[in-house]
This record gives C-alpha cells, structure tokens and sequence, in this order.
C-alpha cells in the first residue's frame, strides 16, 4: 500500500469541506439565506438580543454590558492578531471553484471572526439570559455554516474562531464575580 497516496492530510479534509458547503451556495435561495444570516451576524442579531437582555434584565444590563464590550474587545484583538500573523487566504483566492457569495469584511481567513463572536456572544449572553439561547444556538450555528457556504472560509478557520470564542467566553464566566465587586 503507499502510504502516500492514501494519505489525507486536514488541508485536503479542510479543502473538501469547503467545497462540499460552497456547492450549496449554487441554489440562489441557499445563498441567499446565507447571505442574510451573515449579514445578521455583522452586529444586528447581536444588538437585538442586547435589547432582549435589557427588556430581562433591566437595571442590571449595563453590568452584562460590560461584560459582553471586555468578551468582544479580546475577541477582535485575538483574531486581528491571527490574521495578521498566518496570513492564510481565503477559500475563494486560492480555489477557482470556490463561489464568492458575499464581499469579506477584511482580507484573511483564518480564524473566523464572525464565529468566535457569535459564540463568544451567544455562551456570554446565554450565561446571563439562558432563554435567549433558544434564539442563539440556532443562529450560532447558522452564522458558522454561512461562513463557508459563501465562500469566505475553511472548516478550520471556524472551527478554531469557534474554540475562541468559547474560551473568551468561558474566562469572562469565570471572571464575573470578580467584575461584580469592581462595580
């Protein structure tokens, strides 16, 4: 047997993720839907379920506010950080047969920005308001398949903007009642 050419390496495992999930986007409604829950999760969704939380929570909102501004302030740094540092191009630049379906919000691929926020904001604001995760989980999950369905990343990079997301999270749970008693 050679080894070889059995071989699959996580590029090709990646690669083929890829490109299983894009060939959805071929369905102007797949992309379409996509598009729209991408879009939701630039910031919109996000400042719903901050409305949401405010309606639950009411006084007590501007401690979770605080907590949610600190969990999404270290997300964009770590990830700005990665990009900057691995350089990895997306899907699309690299593979001709990979459809761009939405315009990238910056130049890189790795990691997934928009899946460690919307993990990150769904574990921190779920922790707080578990009822919002009904709407969350659902959500999270679609932003991370939108993720590759239109093109702009690997299995990869959403899997490890996922892992992110939740470890920033789960320091920001664990903090809090240290920020309780700043405040």
């Amino acid at each position: 047997m050679n080894f070889k050419k059995a071989k699959i390496t996580m590029l090709d495992l990646d690669l083929k993720g890829c490109l299983y999930l894009n060939h959805l986007s071929h369905s102007h409604a797949v992309a379409y839907f996509f598009k729209i829950i991408s879009r939701f999760g630039n910031g919109l969704f996000w400042l719903i379920m901050l409305a949401s939380l405010w309606v639950l929570e009411g006084a007590l909102y501007i401690v979770q506010l605080l907590y949610l501004l600190i969990s999404g302030l270290v997300g964009t740094a770590i990830y700005k950080i990665l990009k900057d540092k691995t350089v990895r191009p997306r899907p699309y630049q690299v593979h001709q047969v990979i459809r761009l379906q939405e315009p990238p919000l910056d130049h890189f691929s790795f990691p997934s920005g928009h899946t460690l926020h919307a993990v990150m904001a769904s574990t921190v604001l779920g922790y707080i308001q578990p009822v919002l995760l009904v709407l969350m989980l659902p959500f999270t999950i679609l932003v991370a398949i939108s993720r590759m369905v239109l093109g702009l990343h690997y299995p990869s990079d959403v899997l490890v903007g996922a892992l992110i997301g939740a470890v920033i999270a789960g320091g920001i749970i664990v903090s809090a009642p240290f920020f309780n008693i700043m405040l």
